[in-house]
């Protein structure tokens, strides 16, 4: 079988020979085996691990991305990021930490946007008071 892993930026991995291959989507981790049925499958965050002929284990963490197999021969797999490497527990804890760093950008992007949003509404309210002549409410009931 025949292997590639892609980002928007590189090709991360080209490999052949490749005699197993075992990935995860939402259900879980699944095998592949050369003739295994064309498919699609949604990966989530995860490493991905395959042998090739020489027996030899490789590894790419990949954070989620689309896989496919044609024909029983081709697996490709799309991915926002993708990181190679030779120790399945290093590139585990660093996909962790990659995948949580992402969430924390992703709640800051949210609440950045929640203050502009804020910020807006307030300038309108501003704007519509202004263009119909009323007042702005006074503090403290004056």
């Amino acid at each position: 079988m025949k292997l590639i892993v892609a980002t928007p930026e590189r090709v991360v991995v080209e490999a052949d020979g490749l005699t197993d291959l075992r990935a995860e989507d939402a259900s879980g981790w699944f095998g592949v085996r050369p003739g295994h049925a064309d498919l699609v499958a949604v990966l989530v965050p995860s490493v991905i691990t395959w042998r090739a002929c020489d027996g030899i284990e490789h590894y790419v963490a990949v954070r989620g991305g689309a896989l496919t197999i044609t024909d029983g021969e081709r697996i490709a797999v799309a991915t926002a990021q993708a990181v190679t490497g030779d120790d399945y527990d290093a590139l585990d804890a660093a996909l962790a930490s990659a995948v949580e760093a992402a969430h924390e950008e992703e709640s800051d992007a949210r609440t950045e946007a929640a203050r502009l949003e804020t910020s807006a509404v307030h300038a309108l309210e501003g704007y519509l008071r202004a263009a119909s002549g009323a007042r702005p409410p006074s503090v403290g009931g004056g």
